[in-house]
């Protein structure tokens, strides 16, 4: 890159250098006055070669309709109020796609711009954000589709059959009807609920809730759907916990289910009270433990468990169980963590307090 004296100091050529963007300045006349080093290493020119050329030949970058963006752009023209020029995708002479922002400057209100600031930055993150919207998309259809498939095929067979079905047909196909219908309900709350904290408007309404009936129903409830063998225990002197009892629910389902889909053997579930530290009176609040026999998770792999749509293996799923439960529980205060199972499986650990310590409750600091 070619040093420039006036205005820029050899301090301030070192810093555009380092910056990981390409950074293109132009004077008042349009001529460029400084070409950082990645500038110039992604429009495939010299270091320098481009000082003192012109802004609309050195920055020679199309869109997909081949219009050039000097021509598209016009920095030195239009309204004087304009200060600035948005990201936009821009093609190099190589093909590869970039986001162009620029920055008019002007000495006053209604002035003639003076310098044009152009920063060129590489397309790829952009690239990888669309990928993961595609992934997204993707699996939240292949989930929504496999339900709606089941409730119009027996929707279907019995608009065609009804005359010919028995009573206790009709009656086994509009439960299969229902429970998927419920199950499609639920992806589509699993969906608003991780929407709700990823963007920190998940609302919680907790109250005092007996956490050994709560547990206690999900088990049922989860037994009631498997051949896979169940037990839950519940400790001595368990105190009441402060919780939304949906959203404590939910947790403990996705647990639940968790380890028979992806556990081997018996399901273990337990509840017991936790003293509080440094020996005040009282308990702090419950502890929650789900064991299975299978194969466990890896521990390389236990902080991914926690990302949103993380599949391990082929078995279903829509893959936020894990990553709705610890957001849940961490909203209520408390803390999730895997481990090893006593019988070689994995141990989930969810850690409840009694009382309210949700971080954005009223009063808190």
């Amino acid at each position: 890159m070619t040093r420039v004296e006036d205005p820029w100091t050899a301090d301030a050529h070192a810093v555009a250098d380092a910056l990981p963007d390409g950074v293109v300045l132009a004077d008042a006349e349009g001529m460029v006055t400084l070409v950082s080093a990645v500038a110039a290493s992604m429009l495939s020119i010299p270091p320098g070669a481009g000082v003192g050329q012109p802004l609309s030949e050195v920055l020679a970058l199309r869109n997909q309709d081949g219009d050039q963006w000097f021509d598209w752009n016009r920095p030195y023209d239009g309204l004087r109020t304009r200060v600035a020029i948005p990201e936009q995708s821009w093609i190099l002479s190589s093909g590869t796609e970039v986001l162009v922002t620029t920055r008019l400057v002007r000495p006053g209100v209604s002035q003639p711009v003076s310098q044009v600031a152009v920063v060129v930055r590489s397309g790829r993150g952009r690239e990888r954000l669309d990928r993961e919207r595609s992934d997204l998309v993707a699996t939240v259809a292949h989930e929504l589709r496999s339900p709606l498939t089941g409730v119009k095929g027996f929707v279907q067979a019995l608009l065609n059959r009804w005359d010919r079905l028995n009573d206790e047909q009709r009656k086994l196909m509009l439960t299969t009807v229902y429970a998927d219908s419920e199950r499609l309900s639920r992806l589509i709350g699993e969906l608003l609920d991780v929407a709700r904290i990823d963007t920190g408007r998940l609302s919680l309404h907790p109250r005092a809730s007996d956490a050994d009936a709560l547990v206690g129903r999900v088990v049922a409830s989860v037994q009631a759907g498997t051949a896979r063998p169940i037990e839950y225990t519940a400790g001595a002197d368990l105190p009441e916990i402060s919780v939304d009892p949906d959203k404590f629910t939910q947790v403990v389902t996705n647990l639940v289910e968790n380890g028979v889909r992806h556990g081997e053997g018996t399901v273990t579930v337990a509840l017991e009270a936790v003293a509080a530290e440094d020996g005040a009176p009282g308990v702090a609040g419950v502890r929650i433990i789900v064991e299975d026999e299978g194969e466990g998770i890896p521990i390389e792999m236990r902080r991914r468990v926690f990302t949103k749509f993380w599949k391990s293996g082929v078995r279903g799923g829509s893959g936020l169980g894990m990553y709705l439960a610890n957001g849940l529980v961490r909203a209520h205060g408390g803390t999730v963590t895997i481990g090893d199972a006593a019988a070689g499986g994995a141990r989930v650990d969810v850690m409840w307090p009694a009382e309210d310590h949700r971080p954005d409750r009223p009063g808190a600091r």
